[in-house]
Parts: structure tokens; C-alpha cells; sequence
């Protein structure tokens, strides 16, 4: 019967100090405690939901050019225009290059505002700007592969 009563106030204890210290987290820390800061415990942070934690388009501000190609040549660069109500550099976008909705293949890049095949084209072999010597060739995204 000894050990009921023993085992029964150590949980009564434990029951008390735990409510103890969640009064004290939940007075928040503009309140001075006796206790030791090391057994003041800290209500846990509020969870964001992913949802609002979302990153935002960081060109949000320019998102809605309205066929306005100046607010895009301001806030993008000079390579910008208002395609679709958001600004694009029609230089390098694949889906707007060199005007708007001019969509390149699917084996192709858009460099320069132009559509070139990586693999074959001289000018861009294997990237935008990479030039073969005069009267090499481009297979495979290589200058004078063999």
C-alpha cells in the first residue's frame, strides 16, 4: 500500500511542476521570473502552413506591363518586352524569342533572340556565343568533333 501512496505523489509532484512551468512559458517573456533561465521554458513558434510560406514571383512588380514595354525596359533591362502582361528578355526566353509567342523547337535554344539547334549551329555550338574556328563545323554541340 506504501509504494501506491509513493508512486502516486511523485506523479502528483511531476503533474504540479509541469504546471507550474507552463504558466510561466505562457506569461511570455516580457514578465521577469526567480525561476532560472534554464527552467523557464519557451512556448514553441507559430507553424506557417507551406501554402503561405510560398516564395512570390520576384518580378511581381513588373508582372503586369499591360502591352507597356517601358515599365519592362526599366525594370527588367533593355532586352525586355511586355509579352502576355509580363515582361520577357526575348534574347534568351524559349518561349518568346525575338518576339512574343514565338515558341523555338524542342531541340532548339533561343540565343540572340533567334532559334538555333546547339548541336549543329557554328555560331552556337553546344551553347549560346560558343563560335567554331572559320571553316570548322558543329556536331554534337562540339567544334570539330572526330
Amino acid at each position: 500500500m506504501s509504494k501506491i501512496i509513493r508512486v502516486l505523489f511523485m506523479v502528483i509532484v511531476s503533474m504540479a511542476i509541469t504546471i507550474v512551468l507552463i504558466t510561466i512559458a505562457s506569461i511570455g517573456d516580457n514578465h521577469e521570473t526567480s525561476l532560472p533561465k534554464s527552467l523557464v521554458v519557451k512556448p514553441f513558434p507559430k507553424r506557417v502552413s507551406r501554402f503561405l510560406a510560398e516564395n512570390k514571383n520576384p518580378r511581381a512588380a513588373a508582372d503586369h506591363c499591360k502591352k507597356d514595354d517601358e515599365i519592362c525596359y526599366i525594370l527588367e533591362g533593355k532586352n525586355s518586352t511586355c509579352c502576355n502582361n509580363k515582361c520577357m528578355d526575348l534574347s534568351d526566353d524559349k518561349h518568346n524569342c525575338g518576339a512574343c509567342k514565338n515558341k523555338c523547337k524542342f531541340t532548339s535554344s533561343c540565343c540572340g533572340g533567334e532559334c538555333v539547334n546547339l548541336a549543329y549551329d557554328k555560331r552556337h555550338c553546344g551553347s549560346c556565343g560558343n563560335k567554331c574556328m572559320p571553316g570548322g563545323y558543329c556536331i554534337y554541340g562540339l567544334c570539330n568533333y572526330a
